[in-house]
């Protein structure tokens, strides 16, 4: 009965994202009645307002979705994988990876701009592997603490990296800045297309997933005796984490915090059963990004502030929350 009363959480926020959504397309520095944003997908409508929602806010719109499905589907499976809730793709280093791939190609090709989403994509999947590949050389395959710890590790070197190499190329730093910051200004349907199969497949993925991963929250020796293979499904969870995560820099930047805070509030609503878990995280994390990016370019119009920031402003707070609230814990 509890989990029949979950599931109506899902058509609600599937409600509540059409409603953002639509706001999204009717709003901004100029602002267009609900009508004629209807009347734009009926095959009607003026041709500037078609022009502006269909060419301009509906990819934006679309790649908030995407990258708020994305980010917190990927941080809701490394703490599952992990059985950290403090963990996240900032955490072991997806991001730096990515951020230090785009800098290292800005600094030898300053206008190669079009192979940056490939390099961030690049940089990420290599960070998780080599953290991997660290975590096993260091004899901790069976251990949680040890990605974590070498993923900590590799992302301090790689943020080391990075402000070296801005001082090295003072002129790589505003190309760099604007990537890091995450954003979806002048997000196009084109750039859209791979990172929507990624993520629309690794959601599934990790739907799939669910019962294995209800049963590693029991601890791994519990699992392993009801059939788990834990090692196996750790390394998937990390794997298909950390490629989600990749997908959304591609396009969106560096937006950090989403993973981290999402799976805590889809806990708070849902529950720990990853079956519901999992569809409520991603759509929630899809209202947060969407509101985030709504938000920022409507309650500074004509000014912009990227949803980056936005994220960065609630997220950090709520991390300093969590952390003080679990301090015996991690202590």
């Amino acid at each position: 009965m509890k989990i029949k009363k979950k599931r109506v959480l899902i058509p609600f926020l599937f409600l509540f994202l059409a409603v953002l959504g639509l706001s999204g397309l009717a709003l901004g520095s100029a602002r267009f009645p609900l009508n004629e944003v209807i009347a734009v997908f009926t095959g009607g409508g003026d041709p500037t307002v078609r022009l502006i929602v269909l060419q301009l806010r509906l990819p934006r719109v679309a790649g908030a979705v995407l990258a708020g499905a994305g980010l917190a589907v990927s941080g809701l499976l490394l703490q599952s994988a992990t059985g950290n809730d403090l963990c996240s793709p900032n955490i072991i280093g997806v991001n730096s990876g990515a951020g230090f791939a785009v800098m290292v190609l800005l600094c030898l090709f300053p206008m190669a701009f079009a192979v940056l989403p490939l390099a961030a994509f690049a940089g990420a999947l290599f960070t998780t592997f080599l953290v991997l590949g660290i975590s096993v050389g260091a004899g901790g395959h069976q251990s949680k603490s040890t990605v974590l710890l070498a993923g900590v590790a590799v992302s301090s070197l790689l943020s080391a990296g990075i402000s070296f190499l801005s001082q090295l190329v003072p002129d790589a730093l505003a190309s760099y800045s604007a990537f890091s910051i995450g954003g979806f200004s002048g997000v196009q349907g084109a750039d859209l297309i791979f990172p929507a199969i990624m993520i629309g497949v690794g959601t599934g993925l990790a739907w799939g997933l669910a019962p294995q991963l209800n049963l590693l929250c029991l601890g791994d020796e519990l699992a392993a005796t009801l059939g788990v293979r834990v090692k196996a499904l750790r390394l998937i969870c990390l794997i298909l984490a950390s490629a989600l995560c990749a997908a959304v820099v591609t396009y969106a930047g560096l937006l950090g915090f989403v993973g981290l805070i999402v799976p805590h509030l889809a806990r708070k609503l849902a529950g720990h059963d990853l079956r519901i878990l999992v569809p409520v995280t991603a759509l929630l994390g899809a209202n947060l990004v969407v509101l985030s990016d709504l938000a920022g370019r409507t309650l500074f119009s004509p000014a912009e502030l990227p949803a980056g920031i936005l994220m960065a402003l609630l997220g950090a707070p709520f991390f300093l929350f969590i952390l003080f609230q679990r301090r015996g814990r991690y202590a």
